[in-house]
Parts: structure tokens; C-alpha cells; sequence
């Protein structure tokens, strides 16, 4: 089934699913979550919208490409025949969505082809395919221009749910403040992608990241020009992601880096 398919088709088939998921949410975010348990800390918990929008996702995925694999943050790895894979976040920003913050969205990339970020509160879908240029509700985003000097920058990071990964985090965020314009940390790692592939930010960095927290929003990222690098693991902590103009990518590296 994946002979022939453009990126193009593989983007529509995300915008799908990611706008599937989306009346679950807003459903039991209007009311308030329900069925609350936690994962690997007390911390970092999931919810029955989490689970419900990745079960609507899952069944259109599996309708519209049978033979391609799927792996969801809440579900077991689907293998697939066709050699794409699907990554879904049904609900980035868990902890916001359970208190009633507005910054969550939902995230559907197709590997290295494809992506969507989805946020239904506001209805702003960043899309992209490979080789296009991203879209926001279907309008090309616009080129970022110049980088800024690094001293009004403005960057976004996020923190894990452990706390002695939280404590080497914001070691960095130490070295980061003094340097940089400010530093915000909204809690949804793939809106954080998208709002810089949008110029609401300048750049963005993030250690415990997982694949399906910024496999749409780094090709949104790329899409628009900007670099995207990895972050290795240190003794600390566990690996991440960085995403900047190139301009700015070295000095910010070198403070990320710095022990």
C-alpha cells in the first residue's frame, strides 16, 4: 500500500486523525478528565481522554493504512508490512490539559514523511509534508527572517517528571536565563515545536523527550529552516533535542553542554 503514496496523502491521512481525536478531547476537557492514573512517577500521569483519543486515532490509522506499523505513547507498538511507521502523541501536555490550561495538542507524524500538530483549543493545525513548506489551517508559514542576537532570544524548554532529572535541568536553565531574552516552559513539547516553526519562538531544547512528543513538530522545524539537532545522553540525563536557527544552535549547544 505504501508504493506510490506521496507525502501529501500521508499528511491528509494525519490531518484525519489528529482532527478525529479531537471531539474526545474537548469533550471531557470542557468537563473536567476523569479516570486519572499515573506512569513512571506520581508525576507524570495519564488520563482516560489520553487513552480514548489514542484508541479513535489507532482505529483510523488502522481503516486508512492497514499495513503500516503505529507506535502511541499509551499503546502497544503496532508492527506494519509497508515500511512507514505512524507516531501518535493522542495528548501532549497532559498536565495542563488535567488543570485546565490551554496548551495541549494532539500530534500524528508519519516517520520522516509526514506530520501534524493539532490544537484543538484554539483550531490553529500545523502541517507538513516532506519537501513542502509547513502550513498553519492550510496558509504556508511565513519565512522567519534574521536571527536575533542571542541576548533576545527567546527559548522554550520543558522538565521530566523525576526529580533528580528536574535538578540537572535546571542547571541549565541557570546558565540559560542570564544569557537569553527569557526562557518559557508551556508544557507541551510539540507545541513548542510548532509555536517556533511559527516564530513564536526562537528556539526550543529539551532533555526526555520521546519519539512521539516531537516526531511532527521537528519536521515542522526542518520545514521552515531551522536546525534540528539531538541531544545525547549525559551521566544526568537522558537524551533530547534542540531546534534553533543555525545561527544561535552552537551557542546554545555550548550552554546546554556545559557541566
Amino acid at each position: 500500500m505504501s508504493a506510490g503514496t506521496t507525502n501529501a496523502e500521508l499528511v491528509a491521512v494525519a490531518v484525519a486523525a489528529a482532527r478525529a481525536a479531537a471531539p474526545e478531547l474537548l469533550e471531557r476537557f470542557d468537563r473536567g478528565a476523569v479516570g486519572v492514573s499515573s506512569k513512571s512517577t506520581a508525576t507524570d500521569l495519564v488520563s482516560e481522554a489520553d487513552l480514548a483519543a489514542e484508541r479513535t486515532i489507532r482505529e483510523l490509522l488502522a481503516r486508512e493504512r492497514p499495513e503500516d506499523a503505529i507506535m502511541g505513547e499509551e499503546g502497544e507498538d503496532t508492527p506494519g508490512t509497508s515500511g512507514l511507521r505512524w507516531i501518535v502523541d493522542p495528548l501532549d501536555g497532559t498536565i495542563n490539559y488535567l488543570y485546565g490550561h490551554p496548551q495541549w495538542c494532539v500530534s500524528v507524524a508519519c516517520e520522516d514523511r509526514a506530520g501534524v500538530v493539532f490544537d484543538p483549543v484554539r483550531d490553529e493545525l500545523w502541517a507538513v509534508a516532506v519537501g513542502e513548506r509547513p502550513t498553519l489551517n492550510g496558509e504556508p508559514l511565513a519565512d522567519l527572517g534574521p536571527a536575533p542576537e542571542l541576548g533576545a532570544a527567546l527559548l522554550a524548554t520543558g522538565f521530566g517528571y523525576a526529580a533528580e532529572i528536574r535538578a540537572a535541568q535546571a542547571q541549565i536553565a541557570v546558565r540559560m536565563l542570564p544569557r537569553v531574552r527569557d526562557l518559557r516552559r508551556a508544557g507541551a513539547a510539540a507545541l513548542d515545536l510548532a509555536w517556533a516553526a511559527a516564530g513564536r519562538l526562537d528556539a526550543y531544547y529539551e532533555h526526555g523527550v520521546k519519539p512521539w512528543d516531537i516526531a511532527a513538530g521537528t519536521l515542522l522545524c526542518e520545514g521552515v529552516g531551522l536546525h534540528v539537532e539531538p541531544l545525547p545522553a549525559t551521566d544526568a540525563l537522558p537524551p533530547g533535542i534542540l531546534t534553533a536557527p543555525p545561527e544561535l544552535a552552537g551557542e546554545l549547544r555550548a550552554l546546554v553542554d556545559d557541566a
